[in-house]
């Protein structure tokens, strides 16, 4: 894995090696990155990157953060409970150079702790396929002041997602075994 583009483009990320059976660790592909910020970038959606304040949920190794800080987001928060994400995200930051631009939550993303700082305005969830977590994660960044009217949430699973209430559905692509859904918060 690698960062696609931005200011850190090339850079190598940290390996997953054999990873964590508990912590379903699957790192979104370059290529579905890829394609994921030509869409965000591509003026559809304004420029919901640069200056961004972005919150990764279920963040596992912090590729779609870094790549948006790479980009021109302004500071990332990720949130993940694995101990071998947590290490994961530490290399890959120390990697970048990025300790300032990030705050690494280690806990459960379906029960964050209230937001101190600024509303995010780009928010990346990417929870275990199959598993109920997006729509809880959600519910709990909002209830906890995380999600800034207007952001822009970029849903990834192994299916097509419907817009919880309080959000509205862009967008919805599908990448092999992976659906993008692209909402709005109301």
């Amino acid at each position: 894995m690698r960062i696609i583009g931005g200011r850190h483009r090339g850079l190598t990320l940290a390996a997953l090696g054999r990873g964590d059976e508990g912590a379903h660790l699957r790192p979104t592909s370059d290529r579905v990155r890829e394609t994921l910020f030509n869409i965000l970038m591509g003026g559809r959606h304004g420029d919901p990157v640069s200056g961004a304040q972005v919150l990764d949920l279920f963040a596992g190794t912090g590729a779609l953060a870094l790549e948006a800080l790479s980009r021109g987001a302004a500071h990332a928060t990720l949130v993940d409970d694995g101990r071998v994400a947590a290490r994961l995200i530490r290399d890959n930051v120390a990697r970048a150079r990025r300790a300032a631009d990030v705050t690494l939550i280690a806990r459960d993303a379906t029960r964050l702790p209230p937001n101190g700082g600024a509303p995010c305005s780009l928010v990346f969830l990417d929870p275990p396929y199959g598993m109920g977590l997006g729509e809880k994660a959600l519910a709990s960044a909002r209830q906890g002041g995380w999600i800034a009217p207007g952001a822009l949430i970029v849903w990834e699973e192994s299916a097509a997602q419907s817009a919880p209430e309080g959000f509205a559905l862009l967008d919805q692509r599908r990448y092999g075994d992976t659906w993008i859904t692209l909402l709005a918060a109301q």
